[in-house]
């Protein structure tokens, strides 16, 4: 009796390892099947093991979506559109986006108030000035970004005559109004290159003309930039011969670059005028002053 449950226990098992191998082999895929899943399979952040990877993947980047979610909670309506044109104004400075731009509020955010903490303690006063220390780092990438744009702009103001004088010459000579935009791009220095750049490259993916030059205008907070874009859109729109319309423009250009220099030229005696009475003058005064004031004192004194 012993033989036949040996010999039943033997047959049960090797049905049961027949059983779990057509299992397995009809549940996973197999040759060029298996490869394919393997290629269609993308690995993500879960599925990959920590030690595998980078620093930059393990720590930074889960710090910076904290922060950016930080960010966009404390931040009103409208931000990321109002970031978007504070970008744009600054020239999309490379690898900065607005979600780049809510990471580095937030760690600042972050870091404002560790350091209020730190220095202050738990006291009333200390919490008040590590949340006004949290609030203005805040917002302190968004003035430094607010610099960049202004500094731009100026840029943008020095070298937009230049530029119209070139695109004048060119449609004059007889080139198309694309070929000159080109030839202004390639050949100007200066943030202004870039934008014509980007009004050439927004044509021709197919947005019309005045459309381009809408948008180059909203990017930029300048009068005569604006004024530029506005007598383009309306010669676009009314048929109006491009050439003298930037003939016009170019010396209207000109005449208002010679009156900005002319206005900071007269600023200059009122900008002196206070480093001239705080560090100049009273040295002055202690050199011509001060030996007279030494003997008299000296003089009374022996008196």
């Amino acid at each position: 009796m012993s033989d036949v449950y040996i010999g039943a226990t033997l047959i049960g098992l090797a049905v049961m390892a027949v059983v779990l191998t057509v299992g397995l082999s009809t549940s996973s895929p197999t040759g060029v099947a298996k490869s394919l899943a393997l290629i269609d399979q993308t690995p993500d952040a879960r599925s990959v093991v920590k030690s595998e990877m980078a620093t930059r993947d393990r720590l930074l980047v889960p710090l910076l979506n904290f922060t950016r979610n930080l960010a966009i909670g404390l931040s009103p309506n409208g931000t990321s559109e109002r970031l978007t044109r504070m970008l744009d104004r600054a020239g999309n400075p490379a690898g900065w986006t607005v979600e780049r731009l809510y990471g580095v509020k937030g760690a600042a955010l972050v870091l404002g108030v560790a350091v209020g903490f730190l220095y202050t303690g738990l006291t009333v006063g200390g919490i008040l000035i590590t949340l006004g220390a949290g609030a203005a780092m805040f917002f302190l990438p968004d003035l430094l970004l607010y610099n960049i744009a202004l500094k731009r702009q100026e840029e943008v103001s020095k070298g937009l005559a230049d530029a119209l004088d070139m695109l004048t010459v060119c449609v004059e000579a007889g080139q198309g109004f694309d070929a000159a935009l080109t030839q202004v791009s390639r050949n100007v220095e200066g943030p202004i290159s870039g934008e014509f750049a980007r009004v050439l490259s927004e044509i021709q993916i197919g947005r019309s003309r005045g459309d381009a030059f809408s948008s180059m205008g909203e990017r930029m907070t300048l009068a005569e930039v604006k004024n530029f874009t506005t007598a383009l859109v309306q010669a676009d729109r009314l048929g109006l011969p491009i050439g003298g319309v930037l003939r016009e423009q170019s010396a209207n250009m000109r005449l208002v670059r010679r009156q900005k220099a002319e206005e900071k030229a007269q600023k200059v005696a009122v900008k002196i005028l206070i480093p001239l009475i705080v560090c100049i003058l009273p040295v002055m005064f202690i050199v011509v002053i001060g030996p007279g004031a030494v003997n008299i004192a000296r003089t009374f004194m022996e008196m």
